[in-house]
């Protein structure tokens, strides 16, 4: 691809290092800025520069944040003694959407993955295990993707909480081994949410 401006060309590949973004799809946004008014571009360029420096992660469980305290957590209509493990952010998002929970989460950051050089100690797991021993919510629910590494973090988390008096639950598997739960259709993570099973018969039934 043949530029006759180095600066379209610095924009093209800095779009195109964006997830899901190929060289065509990026030259077709930074064309669609250069036909846009230089104010909107400033702004645009202006939020995403603010995001970036200004962004906090929730004090509690870790989602992203304006404050110390993300808006689920600081909320007094949500069930703080009712709490969702997830592994992401796209996790939230997509359990939110459903609009069938109303607990708080708890954001791993990740998952145990030894072949990718995932140990528990990188992941929020400690401060999950602190944070029920602080909070003393009634029930945990895992919704981990159910896969190997998924499952093998529910098992080490498990065994971290068996003395502690919480209810431990993991969604039910309407979602297939080895999907994904951000590319679960809205309906199908409900029912899972919703028909939710203790953790333990989960685990011995692998």
């Amino acid at each position: 691809m043949q530029f006759s401006s180095g600066l379209l060309e610095n924009a093209v590949n800095e779009f195109a290092k964006l997830p899901g973004i190929g060289k065509k799809t990026a030259l077709r946004l930074v064309l669609h800025l250069l036909k846009t008014e230089q104010d909107k571009v400033e702004h645009f360029g202006e939020a995403i520069v603010k995001m970036r420096q200004e962004i906090k992660f929730c004090q509690k469980c870790f989602n992203v944040s304006d404050t110390d305290l993300c808006s689920i957590c600081s909320n007094p209509l949500r069930k703080q003694q009712l709490i969702c493990v997830v592994e992401n952010l796209r996790d939230v998002i997509a359990i939110e959407s459903t609009q069938q929970f109303s607990g708080t989460y708890h954001i791993l950051g990740g998952i145990i993955s030894p072949l990718d050089g995932i140990g528990p100690d990188q992941l929020n797991i400690e401060a999950l295990v602190q944070r029920i021993k602080n909070d003393q919510p009634d029930e945990v629910i895992f919704a981990l993707n159910p896969n190997i590494q998924g499952d093998t973090t529910i098992y080490y988390i498990q065994k971290k909480l068996q003395s502690l008096p919480v209810k431990v639950t993991t969604i039910a598997r309407g979602i297939a081994f080895g999907g994904e739960l951000e590319y679960a259709d809205e309906m199908t993570l409900a029912r899972s949410i919703t028909n939710r099973l203790p953790v333990e018969n989960y685990v011995n039934n692998r």
